[in-house]
């Protein structure tokens, strides 16, 4: 969990993070997560995320921090996240006293006490299920900008609506990770943001709703806990009060709707239509501003955070950073230096050879293995270790642009 405070010229003034392992040993988490037996289903405890909040609030606090001048307050949680509050929680949380930290009175307020994750692919049933109720898997993606994806939240709600039918008829409400967050400062429940709702297979893109018939394919009565969504730059209402008594805030602080992490990364990045951005991570994401998406089967099209009239299209591919790591491990010792001058040593083009490589099983396309081809098209064993370099560089960058291309 991270915190930055920034002043009206966008200055940082305050950071500091809590670090799941490390500062709440208790949880026994292991990256933040529990990879459970199936080694399918990954869930996160919702407390855990309750205490890095009060703990980060308090570390704030004994470094002085001035709260009463903070004027609003929003934030970013993992896209596909879900949490689910039992019967009767929101009076827990409106009234939530301030003299204890929150986790405690909160300790009883969820029906799942492990939310599914981004991570989780244990829900492939609900979605071929979903995606069968709607007509397929493309009517599917032109409704919601996707087809079902195991971690996307409406798969997720019909799991445990068909595993724990008592679990779910005992939920008042679900929240993403983003309104999850929202709802303690808000000391009520936070509507879920167009952006981030565009990530549960759930939300009508185009019309800003939630779909009847994928509600209807998932749970019975969920718009009612799902509530209604809204822009993502919505002002929610004023802080809690709670948070007044306890750490100093102005009671007039606003909390504006917290969205989804890939939808922050574009407002974040101040990209404008036109503009593409890709982030070189252990899976790298690719991420454009678009006016007009044609959704398909591979890749996300989202509301666009900072402009509800648009859109933005998104791309994940698994194997990124550990892959190119690889590579610079077998042909430059280790050395991204070596790695950059084997690079500059081959020609734009790498003279034809082309290669693929996915050492896990890739998101888009869906494929394993690495494949070589010289320039007259024939399949090769291996490249030398200069080509090797290039080829992946060029391949990796060529299948972005052409996935980008597809989405529109």
């Amino acid at each position: 969990l991270k915190v930055i405070a920034i002043d009206e010229q966008l200055r940082v003034i305050y950071e500091d993070n809590v670090h799941f392992d490390k500062d709440l040993p208790e949880f026994k988490t292991q990256g933040g997560v529990y990879i459970h037996g199936d080694r399918l289903t990954v869930t996160s405890p919702v407390l855990m995320w309750v205490k890095a909040l009060d703990m980060i609030l308090e570390k704030m606090k004994s470094s002085g921090f001035n709260f009463s001048q903070v004027r609003a307050l929003s934030g970013a949680g993992q896209q596909h996240g879900s949490v689910y509050w039992k019967k009767g929680s929101v009076q827990i949380l409106k009234n939530a006293s301030s003299e204890l930290p929150l986790h405690q009175s909160l300790k009883s307020c969820f029906s799942v006490s492990n939310s599914p994750i981004w991570m989780d692919s244990s829900t492939a049933s609900q979605c071929s299920m979903l995606e069968k109720a709607v007509g397929g898997a493309e009517h599917l993606a032109s409704i919601t900008g996707s087809r079902a994806y195991e971690r996307f939240t409406g798969n997720q709600i019909a799991k445990i609506y068909s595993q724990n039918p008592e679990v779910y008829m005992q939920t008042e409400r679900i929240s993403l990770v983003s309104s999850f967050a929202a709802s303690l400062f808000l000391g009520a429940y936070a509507p879920i943001d167009y952006s981030d709702g565009s990530g549960m297979n759930l939300l009508q893109i185009w019309e800003k709703v939630w779909s009847a018939s994928c509600l209807d394919a998932c749970a019975p009565g969920l718009e009612e806990k799902l509530g209604c969504p809204v822009p993502s730059h919505s002002v929610l209402g004023p802080i809690s009060p709670y948070y007044s008594q306890r750490y100093g805030f102005s009671p007039d602080c606003k909390i504006v709707a917290f969205t989804g992490d890939n939808p922050a990364s574009l407002a974040g990045m101040r990209l404008q239509e036109g503009d593409i951005a890709i982030s070189l991570g252990t899976s790298d994401t690719l991420f454009l501003w678009i006016q007009e998406p044609t959704p398909a089967l591979e890749g996300h099209i989202l509301c666009n955070p900072v402009d509800s009239q648009t859109y933005m299209a998104l791309l994940c591919f698994k194997n990124g950073s550990l892959m190119r790591e690889r590579i610079r491990d077998d042909c430059a010792s280790g050395s991204w230096d070596e790695f950059s001058k084997a690079l500059s040593s081959t020609v734009a083009g790498n003279n034809g050879n082309l290669g693929f490589y996915f050492d896990v099983m890739e998101i888009t396309p869906e494929a394993v293995g690495i494949h070589r081809f010289n320039r007259d098209n024939q399949k090769v064993s291996d490249f030398p270790k200069e080509v090797e370099i290039r080829a992946l560089i060029e391949g990796q960058f060529m299948a972005k642009r052409i996935h980008a291309e597809k989405l529109g």
